[in-house]
């Protein structure tokens, strides 16, 4: 729960640290993921670890989670609106971080 005190970009940062996080979003923004796609993508990655990940990022609503009823049966990961919203400001920071 958020404290009344805090600054808003402490949540957001929150929302998108920790292990995995960064680099799936980075690859959710380029095109949907694969949770295998992901395991493959990720050197060191186990698949616990990027369950969480997956988790706590759909939870936070940085992902949205659809199942897609091809065959074979799979299910993708794409940025939801409000991860979508977050991409110029990565850019920003990354613009800042060249100069």
């Amino acid at each position: 729960m958020e404290s009344k005190d805090e600054c808003p970009a402490q949540g957001l940062l929150r929302a998108v640290s920790g292990k995995w996080k960064p680099q799936i979003f980075q690859l959710a923004a380029e095109s949907p993921v694969r949770f295998n796609a992901l395991l493959r993508q990720l050197p060191g990655a186990n698949k616990q670890s990027l369950a969480n990940a997956l988790k706590e990022m759909e939870e936070e609503g940085l992902l949205d989670k659809s199942v897609v009823s091809e065959k074979p049966l799979h299910i993708e990961y794409t940025l939801s609106a409000r991860g979508q919203s977050l991409i110029p400001v990565f850019r920003q920071l990354e613009r800042l971080l060249e100069q």
